[in-house]
């Protein structure tokens, strides 16, 4: 048998959803921040829009939408990457400790 690149055997959906067993209960939802780009949303949720309407998934894995831009929301559809968006995401490092500071006890 051949496999893609992530295990997945060839023509097999690669966003298929995790199985698990029964008596592991469901899934994490994973909510991954991408720098500059969506919102990636892994895992059982549902979306809704503004109107509470439910807002059909087609994948088990989407993207957010977070630059204002998609002509898809709340999809991404690409189209941070053509307006420049840029996220401050980075949660700032304390300092390097100086070398006077590293032998003070």
């Amino acid at each position: 048998m051949t496999t893609a690149h992530h295990g997945a055997e060839v023509g097999e959906p690669t966003d298929a959803p995790q199985v698990t067993p029964h008596d592991a209960g469901p899934a994490p939802v994973i909510l991954t921040a991408c720098t500059d780009g969506p919102i990636l949303v892994r895992g059982e949720v549902e979306i809704r829009d503004s109107s509470g309407r439910p807002v059909p998934r087609r994948r088990a894995t989407v993207a957010l939408c977070r630059c204002g831009a998609s002509a898809i929301k709340p999809f991404c559809d690409g189209s941070h990457k053509a307006i420049g968006f840029r996220t401050d995401d980075e949660v700032p490092r304390p300092p390097e400790p100086t070398s006077a500071e590293e032998h003070t006890p």
